[in-house]
């Protein structure tokens, strides 16, 4: 079952890394026709805003996919050592503490949504953009962000309780070894 999860994980990541994808490559040409037309004297203005909001969005969203896909940097020199058990321990571990720690980034992020929806907050710049059409899905990447990285860490934890361990070094074991492997 927990691998069947971690699947259906990694094809909704998928979906949300094409969206993202396309919205980087919107952005990209967004800011290549502002390019285009400062050589003909005029601009579109705020393609710097508005591709810093890009880069936030992309940053919050693709931290998921970048998990399922073993993408995060990991320092595993006493991992690569260990045997199938004490490896699995190492993923658990690193998992529950990225699961905290993304937890908590995800908690502080409300109030800056919060904040922006009370106060009505517009950026400080010509555009005047309402923040919270920007803090929204910025704080909705890490609450998902935040959610897959604990169903991942409850999937490992369970197949570690089944003694599954080889099984846990497809979806949280490092990226690197995977390599080797095959």
């Amino acid at each position: 079952m927990e691998l069947k999860v971690i699947d259906i994980l990694r094809r909704l990541n998928k979906g949300v890394a094409l969206c993202v994808g396309a919205g980087l490559l919107i952005c990209a040409a967004f800011v290549l026709t502002d390019i285009i037309m400062r050589r003909f004297g005029t601009s579109l203005g705020g393609t710097e805003e508005i591709a810093g909001y890009a880069m936030a969005l992309a940053t919050s969203w693709g931290m998921a996919y970048t998990l399922l896909e073993m993408g995060h940097v990991r320092i595993d020199i006493l991992r690569s050592r260990a045997n199938t058990f004490k490896r699995a321990l190492f993923d658990v571990f690193a998992m529950i503490v990225m699961s905290g720690v993304i937890v908590t980034i995800a908690i502080k992020a409300w109030p800056v949504l919060e904040r922006s929806i009370k106060n009505g907050s517009t950026a400080n710049t010509p555009l005047e953009t309402p923040l919270v059409w920007v803090h929204t899905p910025w704080f909705a990447g890490w609450v998902w962000f935040a959610l897959m990285s604990c169903i991942v860490t409850l999937c490992a934890l369970s197949l570690l309780f089944k003694r599954r361990y080889g099984e846990t070094e497809s979806f949280i074991g490092a990226f690197a070894e995977q390599e080797t492997l095959q």
